[in-house]
């Protein structure tokens, strides 16, 4: 009997029609657009505007077309993984306001916060729930409302994120394509130079974590940077190696979109060309756990079966990694 792996069999994503450009945030802080460009790549971002809008109004449409290109009801799905920075709230979990709002009446579900790397933590745990015979349908969903956690009056911040949501199905495959190895890491002392300190049970809302700004997203440029551009794309390369991948035998690289210098970066030390690395970073910003899903879905169309496809990631916690999987279908 072949080995049964996880396949992703649909893809979607959405972004809010909202365009938060360079040349407006000009107006709010002192920047310009060359500025930004020049060191991160990045021109215009979406965000979420509306009154009650939150995190899951961001997921409901990307789902919803998933569910409708795969041809299924909500019904059949049997798990979902929110990975989320941004939940709507601190509980309920947000993939369970989700499985309300999509009438997912028969899964269950839990939220997955790994900054940054969420998407790929929520698919490596995705995986065992279908290697193991668990489940045959499990969604994944990446998304986050940065807009809610940013301070726009913080330029080493604001040009960074925007809004937005990707999420895929994964279902077994015995064709040998699918998810075919992660490399997943973690260090904790990185926790000062990127995060959120106001919210959990260290600094719960008061007046003073307000007029504080602990609400807002924080990092230490250089420091993150640093790391960043090292370790994602060692991470890049130790998963090739350990599956015996050339740079020629790569099809894609899908980096996590936070900056085009860090993309570039893991690109070279993977020797990948420009051509075959997904890079979308110029017109939604860093979605944080939207970034990697809602690549695979703008270029769903390019990509074939058996396609090799090495996709990366690094964010807060540090938290970083690697998965190498197989592309299962091509679009019809």
């Amino acid at each position: 009997m072949s080995k049964i792996h996880a396949a992703i069999t649909a893809v979607n994503g959405y972004v809010p029609d909202y365009v938060l450009t360079n040349q407006e945030l000009e107006t709010m802080v002192d920047t310009n657009d060359e500025w930004i460009v020049t060191r991160t790549g990045i021109k215009e971002r979406r965000i979420l505007k509306g009154e009650g809008k939150a995190t899951s109004d961001l997921a409901v449409p990307a789902v919803k077309g998933l569910l409708e290109k795969r041809g299924i009801s909500a019904d059949e799905i049997e798990l979902i993984i929110f990975c989320t920075s941004t939940p709507d709230m601190l509980f309920p979990a947000t993939a369970n306001i989700l499985a309300d709002k999509i009438g997912a009446k028969k899964a269950w579900g839990y939220d997955l916060q790994a900054a940054c790397s969420g998407f790929l933590f929520g698919l490596t745990t995705a995986v065992q729930f279908i290697e193991s015979g668990k489940h045959k349908k499990v969604l994944v969903v990446g998304a986050d409302k940065m807009s809610s956690v940013v301070n726009y009056e913080d330029r080493n911040t604001c040009i960074l994120f925007g809004d937005g949501c990707g999420c895929v199905l994964l279902e077994p495959n015995e064709e040998g394509n699918g998810i075919i190895d992660a490399v997943l890491k973690t260090d904790g002392s990185g926790g000062p130079y990127l995060n959120i300190k106001g919210g959990g049970s260290l600094n719960p809302a008061t007046h003073q974590t307000v007029e504080a700004g602990l609400h807002y997203a924080y990092q230490e440029g250089r420091t993150v940077f640093k790391f960043a551009v090292t370790n994602m794309a060692e991470v890049a390369v130790e998963v090739m190696e350990r599956n015996n991948l050339t740079s020629e035998d790569v099809d894609w690289l899908v980096p996590h979109q936070a900056n085009k210098r860090i993309i570039d970066a893991t690109a070279e030390r993977a020797g990948l060309s420009d051509d075959k690395v997904m890079v979308n970073i110029h017109k939604y910003g860093n979605t944080t756990s939207g970034t990697i899903p809602l690549c695979l879905w703008e270029w769903e169309n390019q990509l074939k079966k058996g396609d090799n496809l090495i996709l990366a990631a690094f964010g807060g916690g540090f938290t970083w990694g690697a998965v190498y999987l197989k592309w299962a279908y091509t679009k019809a």
